[in-house]
């Protein structure tokens, strides 16, 4: 059972989610809020597996309670709810340490597909909307040159197989593309995913992205 903690600022979309929710047997929500503050009050009180997470709310949005949730390093991950026509607050919410995103006009198993993979501990982003994301905001990512990502701490653990893994995830790759494109199986590709995320203490495939771009790794247009 996947315990849910819903917050937006509208009641008949907290409803919505309820509804659907509650009607699914592998789910249970645990509590509602309609600002940040009561989310972060709550998720600490109730600790859900998932934070449903909404952005643009009174008071603290679900940018700061998404970022005050993580910090607390408590249990519960954070899906964030959006649209694409407000891409800043994605990339915000990526910073912010959001295990997801999914558009507000998401199919209902779509939602529950979501819920559960962050529950899981996975990433819920597509790879195409990832590089979409990235490369309409690279030019808030630093981005360093190459010699000084060789000696960033983090990657000097990597093998030089373990690096080409990263630079495809930051490429927005699936692991299907990266098996493809590097002559491996798919179960090899992932058990490298899997390696390279626990070396650069990434949380997620997400985090593992932001890294790419934050070390020069990957770059808007990085060719294919």
């Amino acid at each position: 059972m996947t315990t849910v903690l819903i917050v937006d600022d509208q009641p008949l979309q907290r409803l919505g989610f309820r509804m659907l929710l509650e009607s699914n047997p592998e789910t249970e929500v645990v509590g509602e809020a309609a600002h940040g503050a009561v989310a972060v009050r709550q998720t600490a009180e109730l600790r859900p597996d998932v934070v449903l997470m909404d952005v643009r709310m009174p008071g603290m949005d679900g940018i700061e309670a998404t970022r005050r949730i993580v910090e607390s390093g408590g249990r519960s991950r954070v899906l964030v709810l959006t649209t694409f026509d407000l891409d800043e607050y994605a990339h915000a919410a990526l910073r912010a340490g959001a295990s997801g995103f999914l558009l507000k006009d998401a199919l209902p198993e779509e939602l529950l597909a979501g819920i559960r993979a962050v529950a899981c501990g996975d990433a819920v982003i597509a790879p195409s909307l990832t590089r979409r994301l990235l490369d309409s905001f690279a030019h808030q990512l630093p981005g360093r040159p190459d010699d000084q990502a060789a000696a960033d701490p983090r990657l000097s653990s990597l093998t030089e197989r373990e690096r080409e893994i990263l630079v495809a995830i930051g490429r927005g790759w699936t692991n299907g593309e990266i098996a493809e494109r590097l002559v491996l199986s798919e179960s090899t590709v992932k058990t490298h995913v899997g390696r390279v995320l626990a070396k650069i203490g990434a949380r997620d495939r997400i985090q593992a992205v932001i890294l790419a771009y934050d070390l020069g790794l990957a770059r808007p247009g990085s060719p294919d």
